[in-house]
């Protein structure tokens, strides 16, 4: 027997005008206005990717919604522009934010207001991210393409600050990897769960595809605990089983995470580039085992870089800069 299902037409969605924002675009850094952030290990990646570019290998910055809406879109634009990055990878809420600030030039909400008031993620405007889904679908594209082309090509007001229409404008991968039951659009009525699927899908096939190149290459996690970690350990397996079969390796692989959690210990010769055991709480931390142990066990190295995204982001951008033009 068929359960029943809710019922999404008695949603009252308001606009967007009528929600307290609390980022605008100020919070967006300019490419000469940083500030500084001291970590030896900035030079060392910022030379791997810069030796990645030469060989032709990919450079993935995979990040979580914070990155977007801590203000550093500048520095993720020119980065794919001057080469430097291949493919950017999000999870849902990176793309909402992007699209928001694109639309409006605002973006977040409170969600202890809103959700006490049932409100949460219910605004019109946002939802016009399930009817580029469902445009991009017709076109084979995926979620992130699909996304990046609408903001394009709708001329939204401030889509020069939007990282997914930069991308489809310099034709990178920006690949959108969504949980269904995530991200506010899923709420609304003209959302399509078939849609969802297929185009998310559709992002780990390129995504996969970007991983196959990752022999010399770079893989950069900037603060996405969960998708980030995932997605790549299952896209790594599916490259590896493909280059296996040809006698070809993807094990000479930099990997990078960039987190608020101060994991790294020397206590006993423990270090991050090994798995911390399970008595440990901290194993539970996916960027650590996943990223920086299990998928450079076999070759490769990684770092573990500790700071805020507005100052570890544009430190490693300019350091590329900076090198890149020696």
């Amino acid at each position: 027997m068929p359960f029943k299902k809710f019922d999404r037409t008695k949603l009252n969605i308001l606009p967007l005008s009528e929600r307290i924002h609390d980022i605008d675009l100020s919070v967006l850094i300019e490419l000469d206005k940083f500030e500084n952030f001291d970590n030896p290990n900035i030079d060392k990646l910022a030379g791997d990717i810069i030796s990645a570019k030469e060989k032709g290998a990919a450079v993935i910055l995979m990040y979580g919604a914070h990155v977007i809406r801590s203000g550093c879109a500048k520095f993720m634009i020119k980065l794919m522009e001057d080469g430097y990055v291949t493919h950017f990878a999000t999870n849902g809420a990176g793309a909402i934010h992007d699209f928001e600030f694109a639309l409006i030039g605002k973006t977040c909400e409170s969600v202890a207001k809103y959700i006490s008031e049932g409100q949460f993620g219910l605004w019109r405007e946002t939802g016009q991210i399930n009817e580029a889904l469902k445009l991009g679908s017709e076109l084979n594209l995926g979620a992130g393409e699909s996304i990046g082309r609408y903001i394009y090509e709708n001329d939204f007001k401030y889509r020069d600050a939007s990282v997914l229409a930069a991308a489809y404008k310099n034709q990178i991968p920006a690949t959108v990897h969504i949980g269904i039951g995530n991200d506010i659009i899923h709420e609304h009525p003209n959302c399509d769960g078939k849609i969802l699927g297929e185009s998310s899908y559709t992002d780990f096939l390129i995504y996969a595809e970007t991983v196959n190149n990752l022999q010399n290459g770079v893989f950069l996690n900037f603060g996405s605990a969960v998708t980030g970690p995932e997605v790549y350990l299952k896209a790594l397996a599916m490259a590896r089983n493909t280059a296996k079969q040809k006698n070809r390796e993807i094990n000479n692989i930099t990997t990078a995470v960039f987190d608020l959690l101060p994991i790294e210990t020397k206590t006993n010769g423990e270090d991050y580039n090994s798995t911390p055991p399970k008595t440990d709480p901290r194993y539970y931390f996916r960027p650590w085992k996943t990223i920086l142990a299990r998928t450079v066990a076999d070759g490769g190295k990684s770092y573990y870089i500790q700071g805020t995204h507005d100052l570890t982001l544009p430190a490693l951008a300019n350091k590329i800069f900076e090198k890149g033009g020696e």
